[in-house]
C-alpha cells in the first residue's frame, strides 16, 4: 500500500466515524425503547426523518436562523414520538408483542407516505451548516459540517446519560427498565414513564434527523428504510439494552461503512456491512460489552 493510498484510507475511517455520530443516536433510540418497554419501534428512524422534514416547514414559516433547524427537529421528533407511542404502543396489550411490532411498521409505512405525498418524491434541500469550512491537520482534511455533526453529537448523548443518570426522571426510567412491578409498587407510573421515553427518543431521533440532513444536504423518503437497517444493526451490535453499546456500534459502524465504500464502492458497501453484523452474530451475539459467547 502506497503512502497515499493509506493517508486516504485514514481519511475515510475518520470521515465515517465523524458521521457515525448519527447512527449512534439513531442506536440509542432504538435501544432505549427496547430497554424501558422490551420492544422494537420499527418507525423510529422514518419519524427521525419526518421531523426533520417538519424543522424544515417550521424553519420555513418562522425565519429563524439555520443553526436553530437541529432544535426545531428535537422538538418535532419529540412530539412524533409521543404520537407514535399512544398510537402504537398506549392501548395495545403489552402480552402481545407481535402486535406492537406490526403496529410501528404501519407506523414506519404511514410516515413514509406522508413524507412522499407531501414532497411528490422530490429530495429537497436541508441546510448544509459548516459545509465551507475545512481544516487541515497535517496530510489529512476534516470537513466543518461533519466535526459539527459529530460535537453536536457528543453533546446530544452526554445530555441523555446525565438525564439518565443524575435527574429523578432518569432515576425512575431505569427502575421501570430493571424491575417495572417493582417500580410500580414504589408509585412510578409506568404508562408516563413509557410516553416520557418515547418523547426523550423521540428528541434524540429529529437530532438525529437533522445531522443526517445536514450532513449530506437534501432530504429524501429514500433514507428511511436505510436508516431503519443501520440503526437495527447497531442496536444488536452493541447489545440490546445498552447505551454505552449503542455509542460504540454507531462510531464502529460509521467507520467501516466509509472504509468499504472506499475499497468497495457505494454499491457493494451496505453487503459488508451487513457481513459485518453476522460476525458479531456468530463471536458476540449479546453485543460489544457482553462476554465472549462460549461454545455449547
Amino acid at each position: 500500500m502506497s503512502y497515499l493510498h493509506f493517508i486516504d484510507t485514514l481519511q475515510s475511517i475518520a470521515d465515517g466515524v465523524l458521521f457515525g455520530a448519527t447512527y449512534s443516536l439513531l442506536g440509542i433510540g432504538f435501544t432505549l425503547v427496547f430497554g424501558v418497554m422490551h420492544k422494537i419501534n420499527l418507525s423510529y428512524a422514518a419519524a427521525s426523518i419526518g421531523a426533520a422534514y417538519a424543522s424544515l416547514i417550521v424553519l420555513s414559516v418562522v425565519k429563524a436562523p439555520a443553526i436553530f433547524i437541529f432544535l426545531l427537529a428535537g422538538l418535532s421528533g419529540g412530539i412524533i414520538g409521543f404520537v407514535i407511542y399512544v398510537v402504537c404502543f398506549r392501548f395495545i396489550p403489552q402480552a402481545n408483542p407481535l402486535a406492537t411490532l406490526m403496529s410501528t411498521v404501519g407506523a414506519l409505512l404511514l410516515i413514509d407516505e406522508i413524507i412522499v405525498h407531501a414532497t411528490v418524491g422530490i429530495p429537497v434541500p436541508y441546510p448544509a451548516l459548516f459545509s465551507d469550512v475545512i481544516i487541515d491537520a497535517g496530510p489529512f482534511t476534516l470537513r466543518g459540517d461533519l466535526m459539527f455533526m459529530f460535537a453536536l453529537g457528543c453533546l446530544s448523548m452526554l445530555l441523555l446519560l446525565a438525564l439518565l443518570y443524575r435527574t429523578k426522571i432518569g432515576i425512575a426510567t431505569r427502575a421501570v427498565a430493571q424491575q417495572p412491578v417493582a417500580a410500580q409498587l414504589c408509585g412510578i407510573s409506568i404508562p408516563r414513564i413509557n410516553g416520557l421515553t418515547f418523547v426523550i427518543t423521540g428528541v434524540v431521533g429529529g437530532i438525529a434527523g437533522a445531522m443526517i440532513g445536514a450532513a449530506i444536504g437534501v432530504l429524501s423518503p429514500l433514507l428511511s428504510l436505510p436508516l431503519t437497517t443501520k440503526g437495527l444493526i447497531v442496536t444488536v451490535i452493541g447489545g440490546l439494552g445498552s447505551i454505552p453499546g449503542a455509542i460504540i456500534a454507531g462510531l464502529l459502524v460509521g467507520g467501516f461503512e466509509n472504509l468499504f465504500q472506499y475499497f468497495r464502492g457505494v454499491t457493494e458497501r451496505d453487503l459488508y456491512v451487513m457481513l459485518l453484523l453476522f460476525v458479531f452474530l456468530v463471536f458476540r451475539p449479546g453485543g460489544i460489552f457482553s462476554p465472549a459467547a462460549g461454545r455449547d
